[in-house]
């Protein structure tokens, strides 16, 4: 389920090219059985296409901060019953504490959407409204169900605090990450990644020609360092 509300590019007059970065990686990294988290869903590009590779055997949590992209998620999902897929839908933002957080409804389109703690998206063209949403963190998470092989990150600024509420998740289950990282965010980003053993790559990069980075790129594939030469230069 889709709308124009959602600001992807491929809906927007003159912009009718489909990217399949997201696709992509659910191609080569999502196996069948795998967990998967999407944080920062939005309508569910990845979501769904994470789900169908997982198959029955595995699960997808998608979080969304905003409760009316949520509400595309869950109407989505209900078409996809029938199929298999297993989604779960929370409709939380990810931060580096348990609490309640205010969102911006971004005035360009909900795609840059942000929290108040987080930096202002230069891409929001103002704020719409503003919504009280709940707030946890991926180590809560971790505490909920099985840990995730996968984990693709787009937050609008918010990554850092999502990182810092993830330091048992990033010593012990050691999810292979696909993130989108702001150039405000970028050196602390990359510090916390490469501190709890993580090798950076070039998400847009194809595959087999991603050397290894000292920084991060715009899409950031972090992959832990014990499983880098899997797949990686």
């Amino acid at each position: 389920m889709v709308s124009p509300d959602a600001a992807l590019k491929y809906l927007k007059p003159g912009d009718s090219a489909f990217s399949t970065d997201l696709l992509n990686f659910a191609r080569e990294f999502v196996l069948p059985g795998n967990t998967v988290w999407d944080i920062g869903a939005n309508v569910g590009v990845f979501t769904f296409s994470a789900a169908a590779r997982t198959g029955p055997q595995g699960q997808v949590l998608a979080v969304e901060a905003d409760r009316w992209l949520a509400g595309l998620l869950d109407k989505a999902n209900h078409l996809n019953r029938a199929a298999g897929l297993q989604v779960q839908i929370l409709a939380a933002a990810v931060s580096d504490r348990a609490g309640y957080a205010r969102l911006h409804v971004a005035e360009r389109g909900r795609a840059s959407n942000w929290i108040y703690s987080a930096s202002r998206r230069t891409t929001a063209g103002g704020t719409r409204k503003t919504n009280l949403v709940p707030t946890v963190t991926l180590d809560d998470l971790l505490d909920q169900g099985p840990a995730p092989d996968i984990i693709k990150m787009d937050i609008e600024g918010a990554e850092i605090m999502a990182l810092q509420g993830g330091k048992r998740l990033l010593a012990e289950a050691r999810p292979v990450f696909y993130v989108e990282v702001g150039h405000e965010q970028s050196d602390a980003v990359g510090r916390i990644l490469t501190d709890a053993g993580y090798h950076l790559h070039d998400g847009d990069a194809p595959a087999g020609s991603r050397p290894r980075l000292d920084h991060c790129a715009k899409n950031t594939l972090a992959i832990p360092s014990e499983r880098s030469n899997e797949n990686q230069n």
